[in-house]
């Protein structure tokens, strides 16, 4: 059995199952003392989401609110995009395994799609690429949400959006596959000016304006939110913002802060 073992647990997300249910259970209790947000997001059907990559301590609570609302779609595969932050390559890597390691259990990666993807996109396999948070801390929320599914990870680095626009669009068009876009919004300012210069990321997602991205944005995922944002356009989706925040929220340090958004498309 090949597998695609955990890299960073322990320091983005816990080791321990209990404690991967214990925070998501107070991620939902947190939700549930604001019940307009409840009611704001109750009719939302999306099979596409913007998440977070953070530790759970700083952006759990957001990426958990798109989750939420994507396990009402009871998708039976993720493909899951996130931007390498310790490997240089040019493109898109594909995780050819046959299963991802979480805590609370191995997750089955879906190989029919997988191979479907390497002969339609020529995606190659960097097995060091793969040791990879931004697509990493999501995959406990996603064994958590949905026990039985079926994943697909994609990591990129040198790439244009143009190489992921038709991945996502391809993965769309497939009955029951949704797809989860990983990104954090801007690193280590004031929060006064992390909260500008996220201002200009999240006009962009909810106009589905790829020139605004470009004004300012400084997304580490602005890649796949730009392609993604450029399917969404194509297939009229609508795209909603579901939180954003910043880690001084969690940490009270307001001179170094990281922005964090999630967002569904319905």
């Amino acid at each position: 059995m090949t597998l695609r073992h955990m890299s960073v647990s322990g320091s983005f997300y816990p080791t321990d199952a209990d404690e991967i249910k214990k925070m998501i259970e107070h991620f939902n209790t947190i939700l549930a003392s604001h019940p307009d947000i409840i009611k704001r997001f109750a009719s939302l059907h999306t099979n596409a989401i913007i998440v977070p990559h953070a530790g759970w301590v700083y952006s759990g609570f957001t990426a958990n609110i798109a989750f939420r609302i994507l396990s009402d779609s009871k998708p039976q595969t993720l493909v899951v995009i996130g931007p390498s932050h310790r490997v240089g390559f040019d493109g898109i890597s594909i995780a050819d395994t046959e299963f991802y390691q979480t805590p609370l259990g191995d997750i089955e990666i879906d190989r029919d799609l997988v191979q479907e993807l390497m002969q339609h996109y020529a995606l190659p396999y960097f097995p060091q690429a793969h040791h990879e948070h931004s697509t990493e801390v999501q995959m406990p929320f996603i064994k958590h949400y949905f026990p039985e599914i079926k994943v697909i990870e994609l990591v990129y680095a040198y790439a244009e959006p143009s190489l992921l626009e038709p991945i996502i669009d391809y993965c769309l068009a497939k009955k029951d596959t949704a797809v989860v876009i990983s990104t954090d919004l801007s690193h280590f300012y004031s929060v006064d000016r992390a909260k500008q210069l996220d201002a200009i990321c999240l006009e962009a997602i909810q106009n589905e304006n790829t020139d605004t991205l470009h004004q300012g944005c400084e997304a580490c995922g602005m890649i796949g939110v730009e392609a993604m944002l450029s399917v969404a356009r194509k297939k009229a989706l609508q795209s909603v913002i579901l939180d954003y925040r910043t880690s001084a929220d969690a940490s009270g340090d307001t001179s170094r802060v990281v922005g964090y958004a999630s967002v569904a498309f319905c």
